[in-house]
């Protein structure tokens, strides 16, 4: 047999073997692709998203990157504004101290003062005028809250709104409110010139010394302390002169608000 021939019958017939395992794999390349659009198209059907190359598109907001169903929430009841029990909460330290709990004790005494103080809070704001210098009260802005037991950090808070004017007012135990407060009283006939300008000084409302202050981004500051623990402090915006401010606060009932709070 001829050698040239019969090596090329051998060269023939490797790379007819070649190019078969070659269509092979492009078959089964071509099978396995298809395979794989079927399941993700059956992936998709029962989860609604889109699986393309592993991304998914949220036409749901609710849909999350990972093609599952999360819906975001639209709104709910909130939570309820719920005061501590002081009646409860002494049984509960009454009887927790019985059976040397202690600790349990001492946080039910702890609860039962805050509801007191809530409480003592709630009877100030709703003793607080209706209506200001023709300014009336924002309902939605009343606010009671403590970050502490045994008045610490117990805030009342009222809004009054009337076309661009503003009057918040504020009663608080607050220590640093306080101190700068004091610090200006201590000072005397001491008084911050700016330009010329007044920045504050001492006056009275109701026979109750304060500190007024005014600045030109801000308006109107009237701090006064209620005893030795609390202040209250008006801020008013848009206000035209020192009088309208302090006629605004004329309209508060001081002493009666310090007793509320049994300040002396």
């Amino acid at each position: 047999m001829n050698v040239k021939l019969l090596l090329t019958g051998i060269a023939f017939i490797l790379a007819v073997s070649t190019n078969a395992q070659g269509l092979v794999g492009k078959l089964k390349q071509k099978a396995s692709q298809a395979a794989e659009k079927a399941l993700e198209k059956k992936v998709d059907e029962k989860t609604g998203g889109n699986s393309n190359g592993g991304n998914t598109s949220n036409e749901n907001s609710g849909n999350n990157s990972s093609g599952g169903n999360h819906p975001t929430n639209k709104g709910g009841g909130g939570l309820i504004s719920t005061p501590p029990d002081v009646n409860q909460n002494l049984s509960d330290a009454e009887s927790a101290y019985k059976t040397g709990s202690y600790g349990e004790a001492r946080y039910a005494v702890q609860q039962a003062m805050l509801g007191v103080e809530l409480e003592i809070g709630q009877k100030v704001l709703k003793s607080l005028p209706e209506t200001v210098s023709g300014l009336k009260k924002e309902d939605s802005q009343d606010k009671v809250t403590s970050t502490g037991w045994g008045w610490a950090g117990l805030t009342i808070e009222r809004e009054y709104n009337k076309d661009d004017m503003q009057l918040r007012t504020t009663v608080a135990n607050n220590s640093a409110w306080m101190s700068a407060v004091n610090m200006y009283l201590a000072n005397g006939g001491y008084a911050q010139q700016t330009n010329g300008q007044q920045n504050w000084k001492q006056t009275k409302v109701k026979g109750h010394r304060g500190v007024i202050e005014y600045d030109e981004s801000t308006g109107y500051k009237l701090s006064v302390p209620l005893g030795q623990t609390s202040l209250i402090v008006w801020e008013a915006v848009n206000f035209a002169t020192e009088q309208e401010m302090m006629a605004a606060a004329n309209a508060f009932d001081i002493d009666g608000i310090k007793k509320m709070l049994g300040e002396k």
